[in-house]
């Protein structure tokens, strides 16, 4: 049988799939004084086509507009062009840059840099990196953004939007270990990161600290991440300015669901196992928060595919539940005036709007991938999305109409695709 170019487990063992899938493409050269550098590239065309009318069906919250509601194709949910440039100096520097153009919240292409790093290898096992750095939580950290190097169209929106921050400022150490058969990579890391929301708001992460450690034995492999952060969101700041105005009932409630120096804390464990003609893996996550208005959340995926030959048809299921509020009484309205209580009753109610933002939402999908040569791969897939609840899961733009519990029917084509 001839072996497909895609193997998850490969990219696992390497713990940076980025470099599997660039490292037999691009240009390379060998600069004076002994720089080497090699630039590669990566992208994904793809056009997403959706059932709903009264929303977006999209891969991150971070994204302007889906498909769906907006239009019914559209190529901005998985469609993105990355390029990397790697340098070494020697057997000790190295260094990374890479930049990725993908639909943004203000529903513009502006590239951003995803990474820009110095590494330093003190010895063969032990490495040291300072910059920006891809945040290590959940099996495909490392390569998240690159459609070629997973089997799916997309990673499981279930699971990977619930941490929609995909790198940080900052610095990590990897140290690699052997025990017998099992092959060990150990990283902690500390760093701030943020981003921008919609309407002028960001998401900030801050003091972040963690560890991840990976565990290979023959065609098993194993990864935990823990992460532990501050994290302010101001999306949502003038709701919870007004309640203050309630005096202490009002003040309450914005302590209590505001993210402001909010502690948040993300363990995530998965397992792959893929002994060549198969592949089977999952992904737990659970993410806290408090009591905030993000919730305290659990999520989870699991996938197996079969191979024929250059085919990979697969299997997916995803599903994101919360275990926190997802409504509140908010302010009592006895005893106030009447204009006081009309305005009571306004932020309640945009309170609870709030809280049913949470996801709740269970994904089948079902799909196939083409492997037409090394470096270019064509994906097929079908998704069942349905919000319960009534929640919205993870759809956005809603728009009047829009019923929790009704399936969703996605269908998704994508070229992907490393030089």
């Amino acid at each position: 049988m001839q072996q497909p170019a895609f193997s998850p487990t490969l990219h696992l063992r390497l713990s940076a799939a980025v470099c599997a899938a660039l490292a037999c493409s691009g240009a390379q050269a060998q600069g004076d004084g002994g720089l080497d550098w090699r630039f590669g590239g990566f992208g994904s065309i793809a056009a997403t086509h959706a059932s709903t009318r009264t929303a977006d069906f999209t891969s991150s919250i971070m994204k302007f507009s889906g498909a769906g509601g907006s239009r019914r194709w559209s190529p901005h949910v998985d469609s993105r062009l990355g390029a990397q440039l790697d340098l070494e100096h020697g057997p000790r520097w190295s260094a990374v840059v890479q930049a990725i153009s993908e639909q943004r919240s203000d529903g513009s292409y502006k590239p951003v840099v995803e990474w820009a790093n110095i590494k330093y290898q003190f010895t063969p096992d032990l490495s040291l990196r300072l910059g920006r750095i891809a945040l290590p939580m959940f099996l495909a950290a490392d390569y998240r953004k690159i459609g070629y190097a997973y089997p799916w169209i997309r990673t499981p929106v279930e699971v990977y939007d619930a941490i929609p921050l995909s790198n940080s400022d900052g610095v990590d150490a990897s140290y690699r270990w052997n025990h017998g058969a099992l092959k060990n990579v150990t990283q902690v890391f500390v760093g701030n990161t943020g981003k921008p929301l919609w309407d002028g708001a960001r998401i900030k992460a801050h003091g972040i600290n963690g560890l991840t450690h990976t565990t290979a034995w023959g065609d098993a492999s194993v990864r935990v991440s823990l992460l532990k952060a501050k994290v302010d969101i101001d999306l949502a700041r003038h709701l919870f300015d007004a309640y203050r105005q309630f005096g202490a009932p009002g003040a309450a409630l914005g302590q209590r669901f505001d993210v402001v120096h909010r502690r948040v804390s993300a363990v995530s464990a998965g397992v792959n196992y893929d002994p060549g003609q198969w592949f089977a893996m999952g992904e737990l996550g659970r993410i806290k928060t408090g009591a905030s208005y993000l919730g305290d959340t659990w999520t989870g995926y699991a996938s197996a595919g079969y191979r024929f030959d250059a085919i990979t048809a697969y299997l997916v299921y995803a599903g994101v539940d919360p275990d926190s509020a997802t409504s509140d009484p908010g302010l009592a309205l006895d005893g106030m005036a009447p204009a006081q209580a009309q305005a009571g009753a306004f932020l309640n109610g945009q309170l609870n709007e709030l809280l049913a933002t949470a996801a709740v939402q269970a994904t089948a999908s079902a799909g196939v991938r083409w492997d037409v040569r090394p470096g270019l791969s064509l994906t097929l897939q079908y998704d069942r999305v349905r919000p319960r609840a009534g929640s919205r899961g993870t759809l956005i733009n809603l728009k009047p109409g829009f019923e929790s519990g009704r399936p969703v029917h996605v269908a998704s084509a994508s070229l992907d695709f490393v030089f």
